[in-house]
């Protein structure tokens, strides 16, 4: 296990340190374990930090101790106009394979999982890009209108989907394969989750309230409004994660991070904090100097049809975790 992570890791900072190099690759490795990923967790989105943010929802991941949460999290993209295709678990050969989350100008295919916010199942419901400005969708996420004005409600991305908690895709999970936006989503360039979200993760791996084998399904912080920033539990109440500063809110908006141009309606979620303005204004100029970097294949680790499993502000879902357990897992390729 601990090799596999250090090979993940490996392909994550030759990613970002030479991101011409990683466009002319495909990777296919990923994770793959025996036993199901738990339920999605129910809890409450927190507001959106500020203009520019994209909720990135969370999921299960997994490590030496077996599956844990990593909370959703508001995110600055890597670049103006793109978006997230979540993280997923797909039921594979016997085995359960990790895919993993990528941003690119369109929403790929992340395995049928409704992780609630706008990722219903299929494509993103939760804001559009306006040319360099993301319009947040308030019908599917929580966003502070008073502080954020790029704003518009959409509740058709709500009515037709059934909400329940299945985490993976596959016999026993979501029957679901890709539609023709997907596929042609999958082969476009992509970029793989940002350092921050890297961060985020590795936060979240070291904190053992976030375990499976702990929390039974129900982890102590659900989601976070900006990396290092508050914690939340899957009420929205304050919570706190062992390895996170909630000081250095400030912190995510100095990660240079986004890029141009999708057509997925977005919205963009209230603000929880009061991060000033001189931030976005200094990052979305960032982001106007950085070239569109990796052409990743949409088939990083496995295909990367990405969907990872959270779950803010959903309905009644059904269903008890699946799993939870810790098999030794195995690298996958393909």
């Amino acid at each position: 296990m601990k090799k596999i992570a250090k090979k993940i890791m490996l392909l994550a900072v030759l990613a970002f340190t030479a991101p011409q190099l990683y466009a002319q690759v495909s990777l296919s490795v990923g994770l793959s374990v025996h036993i199901a990923p738990p339920a999605l967790p129910v809890y409450t989105q927190p507001v959106c930090p500020g203009d520019g943010y994209i909720w990135t929802p969370g999921y299960w991941s997994y490590g030496d101790d077996g599956y844990y949460w990593v909370p959703g999290v508001w995110v600055r993209p890597p670049h103006f106009g793109f978006l997230w295709t979540p993280a997923y678990w797909g039921y594979d050969g016997g085995v359960y394979v990790y895919h993993s989350g990528y941003w690119g100008r369109h929403v790929g295919f992340y395995g049928g999982i409704n992780y609630g916010c706008g990722y219903g199942g299929v494509g993103f419901g939760g804001g559009v890009w306006a040319g360099n400005v993301f319009r947040y969708n308030t019908a599917v996420n929580n966003v502070n209108t008073t502080i954020v004005h790029n704003t518009y409600v959409n509740n058709t991305v709500i009515n037709n989907t059934t909400v329940n908690r299945t985490s993976f895709n596959g016999p026993g999970g979501v029957a679901a394969r890709p539609n023709n936006e997907e596929q042609r989503a999958m082969n476009e360039r992509h970029e793989q989750p940002t350092s921050q979200q890297l961060s985020h993760q590795q936060n979240a791996s070291q904190d053992r309230g976030q375990l499976a084998s702990v929390n039974h399904g129900r982890p102590s912080v659900a989601a976070v409004n900006r990396v290092n920033g508050n914690h939340f539990d899957s009420q929205g109440h304050g919570a706190n994660m062992r390895n996170a500063d909630n000081n250095r809110e400030g912190e995510a908006g100095r990660n240079p991070n986004v890029n141009a141009g999708n057509h997925a309606e977005q919205n963009r979620p209230q603000e929880t904090g009061s991060q000033p303005n001189n931030h976005d204004n200094a990052q979305q100029q960032h982001m106007q100097a950085q070239p569109n970097m990796s052409r990743a294949s949409n088939h990083m680790q496995n295909n990367n049809h990405n969907a990872m499993a959270y779950h803010a502000r959903p309905a009644v879902q059904h269903g008890e975790p699946h799993g939870g357990g810790r098999p030794a897992p195995h690298e996958h390729h393909r």
